[in-house]
């Protein structure tokens, strides 16, 4: 049966971002800014005929040697809220031979699909000594979440709503009707002895206070996230860094210049501390930081440096969305 009008165009638009994302002889930038359309166009809620297409976009360009795009990928097919993206996530979950970082993405992302039937991969894998930290320690995280999810306490819990959409690792503790005691979350946030998960909801619990910036709870709550940086874990201390990419809140530059500059810091944190700055590039100095770091040692910073910069140039101008989010026709290949 021959597609309508409406249908063969909403096609093209994908193939041509599909087509964007997976050439390698594309600049990173617009393949990153193609991600971000694809991941607009797999989430659209309800449900519509280009959900599974663009996942499908998505997890085409897992042949990337790109470390950076592939967690990226990862990222975006768990924001998707579609069973779609499960398959293509534990194929890159389970190779061995994948980036750490895009392994970790990988078992993040099916803890915020909150897949049960991945539960007993994600144990195997965190409780496996052979594994990286940072897969193990994600695995640990993504199983708390889906149990979280589909345990009488994700069903009981009165939770503030967010500012923000994306499906976090982990929900945010929830806030009593009293006043929000940032050093009791800080307390939280900083105890090595306590899960990862409740940890992670304390941080999560401390942006929200962080936001809009103007609450009087948000430099506190910035301060109090910046003292993450210390943490043993560098799974801890890139979530951190993304966090406050979240944010775009000026308090939080001074860490992040500092964690980017630190070469001997992980560079799964070095990168999420450089995109964390592109998205406050309307901040005067930002940009020239980040130009310092185009010539880094690792490249997945000197990759995030670029998008950065990219994102930044968004930033300034004013754009609602990092992303070539399609209009009522194709953009031009």
């Amino acid at each position: 049966m021959a597609a309508t009008g409406a249908s063969a165009e909403a096609d093209a638009q994908v193939q041509i971002l599909r087509k964007i994302l997976t050439s390698e002889q594309e600049p990173l930038a617009r393949r990153f800014r193609a991600l971000f359309s694809l991941k607009y166009l797999a989430s659209l809620q309800p449900p519509t005929e280009q959900n599974i297409p663009a996942i499908a976009a998505i997890a085409a360009a897992f042949t990337s040697p790109s470390a950076l795009l592939k967690h990226e990928l990862a990222y975006c097919l768990g924001q998707s809220r579609h069973d779609a993206a499960i398959s293509p996530l534990r194929r890159v979950l389970e190779d061995k031979a994948e980036d750490a970082m895009c392994r970790h993405e990988a078992a993040e992302a099916l803890g915020a699909l909150g897949d049960l039937g991945s539960l007993d991969l994600l144990k195997g894998l965190r409780d496996d000594a052979q594994e990286p930290d940072v897969v193990r320690e994600t695995c640990d995280i993504a199983v708390d979440r889906i149990e979280w999810e589909h345990g009488l306490q994700g069903k009981d819990e009165q939770l503030k709503k967010s500012d923000f959409a994306s499906i976090d690792p982990a929900p945010p503790l929830p806030q009593s009707t009293e006043k929000p005691s940032i050093p009791e979350l800080e307390k939280t946030l900083l105890d090595t002895s306590l899960p990862l998960f409740k940890r992670y909801r304390a941080m999560f619990a401390l942006r929200d206070l962080a936001s809009p910036p103007d609450l009087p709870t948000a430099v506190p709550a910035i301060q109090s996230l910046a003292k993450g940086f210390t943490d043993p874990s560098a799974l801890f201390r890139h979530e951190i860094a993304f966090v406050f990419g979240q944010l775009s809140h000026p308090a939080s530059i001074p860490s992040l210049v500092e964690t980017l500059s630190n070469t001997k810091e992980a560079g799964m944190v070095r990168h999420e501390a450089a995109e964390a700055l592109g998205s406050l590039g309307d901040e005067e100095g930002v940009e020239d930081i980040l130009r310092k770091f185009l010539d880094d040692p690792e490249q997945v910073v000197r990759d995030s440096v670029i998008v950065a910069l990219d994102m930044a140039e968004f930033e300034k101008n004013g754009e609602a969305e990092y992303a070539i989010v399609p209009e009522a026709k194709p953009i031009a290949a």
